[in-house]
């Protein structure tokens, strides 16, 4: 039986910037601990405050090294910076491969900066499943900013935008997938292109291919649009990132303006919460007189006793007796 947490003190000693209590929550979010109703119900009402940003675009265009420059650039204005960088899982313990800390370890001994390798688990979208709960403990615990890192993401896996009130999209010169990628979704996520490496040949090439694409999906809210800027930066050398910034910065404005940020928030709860239930409608289909009743309903569709409508019915008329 798992030892139990006092949980209130957990979040105090978090919102005091002790990073050992960040983890620890994190932790507990992603292992599902019998307190995560508790671990929610606690820092809900320290949330709300955070700018959530989301890097994302497909593999090898540089979101580790981006992430990092945007980190410093961050912290140069005082900003406190969270970071989730998803990491694909490893075959063997099932843990996230810690690429992308690695990559960042310059910020290491920063008090004023967190980075978590969050593994995906099998999970698809560019995100791991726990990473909604892990942004909420960022957020409780007063990082200005929490920048989430996709994993290399392919036309459909544009999770992050459930998440982020901006998010940005990575692409580079010579991949001609990376284009492929913005047209068939992608593109109607990024609130900001970035095309990094941009001292190599084609960096022109994907600029121009990118405003031909944006001039045909211009974001309107009320009448009021917004037109997604493209950067260019070279993250190697840090070059560009202030531009990057102040287009985040240019977006937050624009959200809070036109009241978007207050409908992505909410759509985002949305999402969050009907996960929350689904989970459990399925824990509750699987202790269903021990899972006997599905099966049971599944022979006699197999035996064309019965339709699967109906049998969807007779299950879910159980569930809410």
């Amino acid at each position: 039986m798992p030892v139990h947490i006092d949980i209130d003190e957990l979040v105090d000693r978090a919102r005091d910037g002790q990073q050992r209590a960040i983890a620890r929550l994190i932790s507990l979010v992603e292992d599902a601990h019998p307190q995560l109703r508790e671990v929610a119900k606690a820092l809900t009402p320290y949330t709300g405050n955070a700018q959530i940003v989301g890097l994302t675009g497909p593999p090898g265009v540089g979101k580790s090294t981006s992430t990092s420059v945007l980190l410093s650039a961050l912290r140069k204005e005082g900003k406190r910076v969270g970071v989730l960088a998803i990491d694909p899982s490893s075959p063997f313990s099932g843990g996230a491969l810690l690429g992308d800390r690695i990559r960042m370890t310059e910020h290491a001994t920063d008090s004023g900066v967190f980075i978590r390798s969050m593994a995906t688990r099998g999970h698809l979208g560019g995100l791991a499943w726990a990473t909604p709960q892990a942004v909420r403990v960022l957020d409780a615990a007063g990082f200005d900013v929490v920048l989430i890192e996709t994993v290399g993401v392919g036309q459909s896996e544009v999770d992050v935008v459930k998440l982020a009130d901006t998010t940005v999209v990575l692409l580079a010169p010579g991949m001609g997938d990376g284009i492929q990628a913005a047209k068939a979704g992608v593109l109607e996520i990024a609130d900001v292109f970035v095309v990094n490496k941009a001292d190599r040949h084609g960096a022109d090439t994907t600029v121009h291919d990118l405003k031909q694409m944006i001039s045909f999906g211009r974001k309107e809210i009320r009448g009021k649009s917004w037109r997604q800027p493209i950067v260019r930066t070279v993250a190697s050398r840090g070059e560009g990132v202030v531009d990057v910034v102040r287009a985040l910065d240019e977006h937050r404005a624009w959200l809070d303006e036109n009241g978007e940020l207050a409908r992505r928030r909410v759509k985002r709860a949305v999402s969050e919460v009907e996960a929350i239930a689904l989970h459990r409608l399925r824990s509750e289909l699987g202790h269903l007189r021990g899972g006997e009743e599905l099966t049971a309903l599944a022979q006699r569709v197999v035996d064309r006793d019965l339709d699967p409508y109906s049998a969807a019915d007779t299950l879910v008329t159980d569930l809410t007796r």
